[in-house]
């Protein structure tokens, strides 16, 4: 399979260097690069069936075990992204895309996602080269290995971090509820030993950074408000 990413798609910057470091384990392989573009050829999956959207205890079991095999301290012969520097920008970004919008959601989110963005990046375990964008659409079916995953956003990060997309999905209609992220939550942190109140503080400061980010998107700032629940609720 070809892909060539779009020159505004910087999360996928080092996506073929993460693909030659995993070297087929839990994902595609990287069969060759143009070194004058980002164009690059990888491993076909065939069927190439995504897992989806079900999230029951089968699917979440096929991503705990793809996010567990491609986990693993990132070379230091690549600049990868790194979670601290996109949090220290969020800092910045995040009250200033509030006033911008028109102050579009409470204080109190803001408070709580600010909090967060400054006490997570410096209490981080073990870093990790994190996938960033591991969910069931983007975890096929393949003859080499059950599952492997494809379109990473590499960076480097502590295991929760990487936790949020699958937890944060939508479902199968197109929804989500608290009780189905509470749920995702509950099984994900603990079949891989990641510490809960950590992914839900991520995805509280993700979703925040992402829903402001250029346009107001209301949906994102709603799962924000149910990952501030969930912190309420235990």
């Amino acid at each position: 399979m070809l892909k060539i990413p779009v020159d505004a798609d910087v999360e996928s910057l080092h996506e073929p260097e993460a693909l030659r470091f995993w070297d087929g384990r839990g994902a595609v392989r990287l069969i060759d690069k143009d070194p004058d573009s980002r164009a690059y050829l990888i491993e076909r999956c065939r069927p190439g069936t995504p897992l989806g959207r079900r999230y029951d205890p089968e699917a979440l079991e096929a991503i705990a075990g793809a996010l567990g095999r491609l986990w693993r301290p990132a070379p230091d012969d690549v600049e990868w992204r790194r979670i601290e520097d996109v949090a220290e920008r969020w800092i910045e970004e995040l009250p200033r895309d509030r006033e911008r919008h028109g102050r579009p959601y409470e204080q109190s989110l803001l408070d709580e996602a600010l909090d967060a963005l400054r006490h997570l990046p410096s209490t981080q375990g073990e870093r990790v080269l994190c996938h960033q964008d591991l969910h069931g659409g983007n975890l096929l079916r393949a003859e080499r290995e059950p599952w492997l995953a494809i379109d990473s956003k590499p960076i480097v990060a502590e295991r929760a971090y990487d936790l949020v997309p699958a937890v944060r999905d939508l479902d199968q209609d197109g929804l989500i509820t608290t009780a189905q992220i509470r749920y995702r939550l509950d099984v994900l942190s603990e079949r891989l030993g990641v510490d809960r109140e950590r992914v839900r503080l991520w995805g509280l400061a993700k979703h925040l950074a992402w829903g402001t980010d250029g346009l107001y998107f209301p949906n994102e700032v709603d799962l924000v408000r149910m990952f501030s629940q969930i912190g309420s609720l235990g």
